[in-house]
C-alpha cells in the first residue's frame, strides 16, 4: 500500500471551521461492510443501529487548553509555544513545538506575563519545530499547572482560520472527558450529547471507557510514499481491569462492540492478546494500522472523516475496506459533508 493510494480531492469549504449547532445534530453516513451501502442520516439516530447489551468504548482524554503565547527576550518578538508533553514534572521540562521556530534556539527565553511570574528557557532541539524548555515559575506543581491553564487556549487544529471562541473550549472536549492529557481532541466522541447518552442508556446499551491521550502524532503527515517506512509518534494510553472485563463480556456475548473514534480503535488494537481479549494496560503506543489488518475487539466504529494520505483515513480503509472507502469519501463530497475535527461523522457496521 501506497501513501498517494489514499489521496482524494477535498475542497476547502468542506473542512468545518465550527461544530454544528447541538452535539448530535451534525450529520451521519452510515456504512453497511456486508452489503457496501451508504445511508444518510443525522448523528442521533446512531441510536437505531444498536439493542440491548451492545457495547460503545470511549475514549475519555481531556484536552488541556496547549496552546501559549510568548515573547521572546531582548526582541520581545511573539511566539507561539504548543505544549505536547510533560517530560519531568519535578524540573518542569515539557516537550513543545514553537512557531516561528527559525527564530528560537538553545539558551533563549521565553516570557509568558508582563510581571515575569512565568518564564521558560529552551534546553534542547528536537525537530525542526520542536524544542524543549524548562519552565520558571516561583510557586508549587498546582500553582503551575493552573498558570499554564490560565494562560493557555484552546488547542483547535492549524486548519481552522478563524480565532479561539468561548463556545470552543466546551464544544473542543467531549462530555465524558476526564483524564487530562490531551493536545487534540477525540473527536469522533464530540458528537455525543447528554440527551443521546441517555436513549442509549434507556435502550440497554453498555459504555466502556479506555485512555490515549492524544498527541500530535495522530495527526503527523506521512512523509514517505511506501506506509512500511512510516513511524508514528509515541501516546500513552490506559485500559483498567474493570472496563476491560467489560469489553472482554461484550465479544464472548457477540455483541455489537462500536470503537467511538480512531483514538479508541488505537488503544484496543494495542492491547488485544491472540485470543481476542483485552487485558488491563499501562503503556505507550505507536501503532500504525493500515490495510491489511484484522481487528480483535471492534466489529463497528464510529469515526469523523479524515483528510487525504492521513493515518487516520488509512486506518478506517484496514476496517471498512479500502475501495468502499474512497467511494464513501467520493460520496460525502458530492454530498457536502463536512471533514475533519468539527466535521461530519461515520458509522461502520
Amino acid at each position: 500500500m501506497k501513501t498517494s493510494d489514499f489521496n482524494f480531492d477535498l475542497p476547502a469549504e468542506l473542512l468545518a471551521e465550527h461544530p454544528s449547532e447541538h452535539r448530535d445534530d451534525a450529520r451521519l453516513m452510515v456504512l453497511n461492510r456486508k452489503t457496501e451501502t451508504i445511508e444518510h442520516k443525522l448523528f442521533k439516530d446512531v441510536v437505531d443501529y444498536f439493542d440491548e447489551g451492545d457495547l460503545f468504548i470511549f475514549n475519555n482524554t481531556k484536552v488541556f487548553p496547549a496552546r501559549l503565547y510568548g515573547n521572546k527576550e531582548k526582541t520581545g518578538a511573539k511566539i507561539e509555544v504548543f505544549l505536547l508533553r510533560e517530560l519531568d514534572k519535578e524540573t518542569r521540562v515539557w516537550d513543545v513545538l514553537v512557531d516561528p521556530a527559525r527564530k528560537i534556539r538553545i539558551g533563549n527565553k521565553l516570557f509568558f506575563t508582563e510581571d515575569e511570574s512565568l518564564v521558560a528557557e529552551v534546553i534542547d532541539n528536537t525537530t525542526s519545530r520542536g524544542r524543549t524548555l524548562r519552565f520558571l515559575f516561583d510557586g508549587s506543581y498546582e500553582e503551575f499547572r493552573a498558570k499554564l491553564k490560565e494562560l493557555g487556549e484552546t488547542p483547535l487544529p492549524k486548519y481552522i482560520k478563524r480565532d479561539v471562541e468561548p463556545e470552543d473550549a466546551e464544544r473542543y472536549q467531549t462530555i465524558y472527558a476526564k483524564v487530562e492529557g490531551a493536545v487534540a481532541a477525540p473527536t469522533a466522541g464530540l458528537h455525543f450529547s447528554r440527551h443521546l447518552m441517555k436513549r442509549l442508556e434507556i435502550k440497554g446499551i453498555d459504555f466502556a471507557e479506555v485512555t490515549l491521550h492524544v498527541g500530535l502524532g495522530t495527526f503527523n503527515p506521512i512523509e514517505v510514499e511506501d506506509l512500511s517506512k512510516h513511524k508514528m509518534e509515541s501516546e500513552e494510553i490506559f485500559i483498567d481491569e474493570k472496563n476491560a472485563q467489560i469489553i472482554n463480556n461484550a465479544v464472548d456475548a457477540h455483541k455489537r462492540v462500536c470503537a467511538v473514534g480512531t483514538t479508541t480503535m488505537r488503544t484496543l488494537e494495542t492491547s488485544v492478546s491472540s485470543n481476542k481479549k483485552i487485558s488491563a494496560f499501562h503503556g505507550w503506543t505507536n501503532k500504525f494500522i493500515y490495510p491489511p489488518h484484522e481487528f480483535g475487539v471492534a466489529n463497528c466504529m464510529i469515526t469523523n472523516f479524515h483528510t487525504p494520505k492521513s493515518t487516520l483515513i488509512m486506518m478506517i480503509a484496514a476496517f471498512a475496506g479500502k475501495d468502499f472507502i474512497m467511494h464513501a469519501y467520493e460520496e460525502a463530497v458530492k454530498e457536502k459533508y463536512k471533514f475533519y475535527s468539527y466535521g461530519d461523522a461515520m458509522l461502520i457496521l
